[in-house]
């Protein structure tokens, strides 16, 4: 299913952009050859087929809310925005602090925002920061002034440590963005078009089965392994080139730009070789591709914002570049952003 794109560009309908942006990951790293000494794999067998060497986990009595809090408040620092100045907090998760309520809220409290300012999680698995930056866009277009979005999740948690082939992939981690309105000295920054989709046809191919209404949590389910992440490996790498291909594409086209203007791919963190795809297929040189999955692993909904901030800091994204995003998370639900900073 095709989500309407962004509202376009005219007068009565107010534009939005990136005002700033913030990371966290948790100080404790797991490495390829920690993992050797875990369960029956190397870091050769793991580089080789994903591109990660290393990935961050969680300290013990940590939660995402806990990381999200602080990621949140280097994008405010960054943005020179307080927290109580804000109109909205989009948290994206699969990992929340618990089932009921949202994350959200605890995040408002930790931060400081106001007690009435809303607040609400997303679920839309490693698609959630470009469902986020949709839903701001068009908060801000309605008149907010400023809305954070959160990318969080704490994957470690919901991995199977005994199942090499997932529990390699996967790390902690939390990236914030602030959105606010474009002023008329910004010109042509912003956030110029967003585009998602959902094919919920293949939904079983990345899950975690138990711990819903469907199943709920039982001994038994506990025992069966239920609550872990489930994945489809294959499945999932050959829908992902092509959605994202196909998402990213779009965006292009939808703005009428040329793949040489893209100056930038923030691409989902999962998979090195899905990334190598994509590329090929978009034909946008690997080098322009943002790429720290070698030292955070698939962050899910972290993966975008935390890759996105690393660039940011480091001056290789500048004002006035033009920016293409794209990711793919269970559900399966993708989809695509452009924008210039």
């Amino acid at each position: 299913m095709r989500a309407p794109t962004s509202p376009p560009s005219h007068p009565g309908i107010v534009a939005s952009r990136i005002l700033a942006t913030g990371h966290y990951a948790p100080e404790r790293i797991l490495t390829n050859s920690d993992l050797e000494k875990m369960v029956d794999t190397s870091d050769a067998w793991i580089v080789e087929r994903t591109g990660i060497r290393e990935r961050h986990i969680a300290a013990e009595g940590q939660a995402s809310s806990d990381m999200a809090a602080e990621a949140a408040r280097r994008a405010l620092e960054a943005a020179d925005v307080r927290a109580d100045e804000l109109d909205l907090i989009i948290v994206a998760t699969v990992t929340p602090d618990m089932p009921l309520p949202a994350t959200a809220v605890f995040v408002q409290q930790k931060i400081g925002a106001r007690s009435d300012c809303p607040a609400f999680d997303i679920a839309a698995a490693c698609a959630g920061f470009i469902y986020g930056m949709s839903i701001a866009d068009r908060f801000i277009a309605g008149g907010a002034k400023r809305v954070l979005i959160v990318g969080v999740e704490l994957l470690s948690r919901v991995m199977n440590w005994k199942d090499r082939t997932t529990c390699v992939l996967f790390g902690d981690g939390a990236g914030a963005a602030v959105i606010g309105p474009r002023s008329e000295s910004d010109g042509a920054r912003g956030i110029l078009s967003t585009h998602l989709y959902a094919d919920g046809s293949q939904a079983n191919a990345l899950c975690i089965p138990g711990g819903g209404s469907k199943t709920p949590a039982t001994q038994l389910s506990v025992e069966a392994g239920l609550h872990y992440v489930h994945m489809a490996g294959q499945d999932v790498f050959k829908y992902a080139v092509r959605a994202l291909s196909s998402a990213s594409l779009t965006a292009i086209e939808h703005n009428g730009v040329t793949k040489d203007e893209i100056r930038w791919v923030v691409p989902h963190q999962a998979n090195l070789r899905i990334i190598e795809a994509v590329s090929k297929r978009v034909g946008i040189p690997l080098d322009r591709f943002v790429l720290n999955i070698a030292r955070y692993g698939n962050t899910s909904s972290a993966s975008i914002p935390i890759a996105l901030d690393e660039a940011v800091r480091a001056g290789t994204i500048q004002k006035g570049d033009l920016v293409l995003m794209c990711a793919l998370g269970a559900g399966f639900a993708y989809g695509s952003a452009l924008v210039r900073f």
